[in-house]
């Protein structure tokens, strides 16, 4: 029986792994990680107290029959919390457990030196050093949920050739790192800045092996939300919108969602937060309990959106197999 409380009650059966390959799959992704990350600092001490807040979110997909893949750092994986609720929930067939590295945290501990004072991407660590630490979160995630992940975000989106080589060499088949049309080079770890995305095609493709699933981002110069000033400035320069309710308005997502379903070559649509964005204070965008109950409703209002539409949820694994099975 799926869990309800007072404010959530089932619309459906949640989709199954076999649901018809004609219906578009709705994508939930969870950087699974710990509270407030964007003000972390060397040496700070790392909570995870955005574990207690994770239930509430994962009835509300289960409303629409939705199933988040929670992208697992290595914090999270080691908060004993977190791996009880997602063992359940995986027991039922409601979620799924995927890899995400955060390179600075992330034993085992390497030391770099560089002109930045940024955190550091795991792209910059040597090859050997890039696969131990891989190493080290891969067997953790396998022996805390046990499982076999196949699914995988980087941290902070940086990805690479040897990357991908190391994610072939484990065994994943699918990942979501890619954000098209967006460049995050001016945003630096310790040596250099973060991968250049712009000219990165927004659908799928095979890179050595692994299927890449970008993000739904797409760039456009007709706003779909905000004021005349907003309206104009995006006619002359553009903006990109995300299905990432801490950044974007319910009606951007709605606009996003109906201007993707009409491409004729993209069957999915992949949204995307931070577990910690679902804690009052647990992240910039989410400051006090108010703002949390705003960030619901966007969530609600936009998968209610997608539901009507026709989309189905699928975890990321769910969609690779139906995309090989395709192709």
């Amino acid at each position: 029986m799926q869990p309800t409380d007072n404010n959530i009650n089932p619309i459906n059966q949640p989709a199954s792994a076999d649901t018809d390959a004609r219906e578009p799959a709705f994508i939930i992704t969870v950087d699974t990680e710990g509270d407030n990350l964007w003000q972390y600092k060397p040496g700070d001490v790392i909570t995870t107290r955005n574990t207690a807040f994770i239930p509430r979110f994962q009835q509300l997909c289960d409303r629409f029959g939705f199933k988040p893949v929670y992208l697992t750092n290595y914090e999270m994986a080691m908060d004993d919390s977190f791996v009880e609720l997602a063992k359940e929930w995986l027991s039922e067939e409601r979620c799924e457990i995927g890899v995400h590295l955060h390179a600075w945290n992330n034993p085992p501990l390497h030391r770099l030196t560089g002109p930045h004072p940024g955190q550091p991407y795991l792209i910059e660590y040597p090859e050997e050093v890039m696969r131990q630490k891989f190493d080290t979160i891969y067997r953790l995630l396998h022996e805390r949920f046990g499982i076999t992940p196949t699914s995988h975000r980087a941290g902070r989106w940086a990805m690479n050739g040897t990357y991908f080589k190391i994610l072939k060499e484990f065994g994943i088949t699918v990942d979501c790192s890619h954000t098209p049309g967006i460049s995050w080079s001016q945003s630096y770890g310790i040596t250099c800045g973060g991968s250049d995305y712009r000219h990165i095609s927004p659908q799928v493709s095979n890179i050595d092996g692994v299927l890449e699933v970008p993000m739904t981002v797409r760039h456009t110069h007709m706003a779909p939300a905000g004021g005349l000033k907003h309206r104009l400035k995006t006619l002359i320069g553009g903006t990109t919108v995300w299905l990432r309710p801490a950044t974007e308005s319910a009606a951007s997502m709605i606009w996003l969602a109906d201007k993707v379903h009409k491409e004729a070559d993209c069957d999915y649509l992949e949204f995307m937060i931070h577990s910690s964005e679902l804690m009052p204070g647990g992240s910039p965008y989410i400051t006090d309990d108010k703002s949390l109950e705003q960030f619901y409703a966007k969530m609600e209002a936009l998968m209610s959106h997608v539901h009507a539409l026709g989309y189905r949820g699928q975890t990321l694994s769910d969609y690779q197999k139906r995309h090989t099975e395709r192709t």
